[in-house]
């Protein structure tokens, strides 16, 4: 497996190609709603290939004030048949190193409450905003010193 930080437009559909084969298939999201406001210019992508095969991604992206250091992970995801491999726990934790690097100091999650407990494994904690009702999915909010 190699992870790698998005820099090519074909690194790019790679994205788009898990996030679709994912989500939209299987939990019949929306293209406009999955391709979302945040996807752009100014967010950055984690891709896990399989020789050359897409099969997991996440993205982030800043949020607030850029003085406030903080940015916000999203879009964990993992094709069916390559799960329980660790690829969401080693996106994410490439995304983390990115931010790092970048001088962030602090992430933020928006979780499914169905996996919050992956992120309380890499040490992300629940934050006083509560739960969030999104669309799909019923989420928590959580957090993470970087």
């Amino acid at each position: 497996m190699k992870i790698v930080r998005v820099s090519r437009e074909c690194e790019r559909a790679g994205v788009y190609y898990v996030r679709m084969a994912t989500m939209m298939r299987k939990h019949q999201i929306p293209l406009d709603a999955e391709v979302d406001s945040h996807d752009g210019v100014n967010c950055h992508y984690i891709l896990a290939l399989d020789d050359i095969y897409p099969v997991a991604t996440c993205r982030w992206f800043e949020v607030g004030d850029a003085a406030e250091g903080v940015a916000e992970i999203g879009r964990v995801v993992v094709l069916p048949e390559y799960r329980g491999q660790h690829l969401g726990r080693s996106v994410v934790a490439e995304a983390e190193k990115w931010m790092r690097e970048a001088g962030f100091k602090k992430v933020e999650i928006s979780s499914r409450v169905n996996v919050a407990d992956f992120y309380e494994k890499m040490g992300y904690r629940f934050n006083e905003s509560g739960k969030a009702h999104h669309d799909t999915f019923e989420c928590v909010y959580m957090e993470k010193v970087l």
